[in-house]
């Protein structure tokens, strides 16, 4: 949910705008229990290992270099939350790679993970199925995950409903808040 998938840059979703609303009332609800990640491009292309850097070559106008600061940050609706929110940086689609996530939600014997934001084929599918590995209980609010592809996006969601229906539920935003009330 940063500015440079929800605004006029080569990776913009347009989907963003629809889902927004969703993920922001959750978000507001339980800013103190949120956590945001941002996806970090490299400052250069030559920056990035591995395949990372042919992705970048391709991509360069998406690196630091070339896209102003303020392109990574988050929304401003939800910028606004952090704090009490948290952001944890990433530079891979998994929030789990290279990061203290696992270890902060261990420390706070965090269980349950409710996963919004996009894009749901690519941050978000690494996302739960990191989640998966590492055990915990996974809730997938699909009114609330968006993609640049409506194919992938579907195909996602029916992979997740279907093959990890044991770690994983999907379900409304509104039935998840509905649930937490109850």
């Amino acid at each position: 949910m940063q500015r440079m998938f929800s605004e006029d840059t080569p990776w913009h979703v347009p989907w963003m705008a629809r889902v927004s609303p969703e993920v922001l009332e959750l978000a507001e609800r339980h800013a103190g229990r949120t956590i945001f990640t941002r996806f970090i491009p490299p400052e250069r292309a030559a920056d990035a290992g591995g395949l990372w850097r042919s992705y970048y070559e391709k991509w360069w106008m998406m690196t630091g270099e070339h896209l102003p600061a303020e392109m990574r940050a988050l929304m401003p609706s939800l910028a606004r939350l952090a704090p009490p929110a948290l952001v944890f940086d990433k530079p891979t689609y998994s929030p789990w790679v290279g990061s203290r996530l696992h270890t902060l939600l261990q420390q706070q014997a965090v269980r349950t993970l409710v996963v919004t934001g996009g894009e749901t084929d690519v941050c978000v599918l690494a996302t739960v199925l990191g989640a998966i590995d590492l055990g915990y209980r996974v809730i997938l609010l699909g009114d609330a995950v968006c993609s640049g592809a409506d194919d992938t996006h579907d195909a996602s969601l029916s992979l997740l409903q279907s093959r990890f229906s044991m770690q994983v539920e999907v379900m409304t935003t509104h039935d998840f808040l509905d649930q937490l009330s109850a």
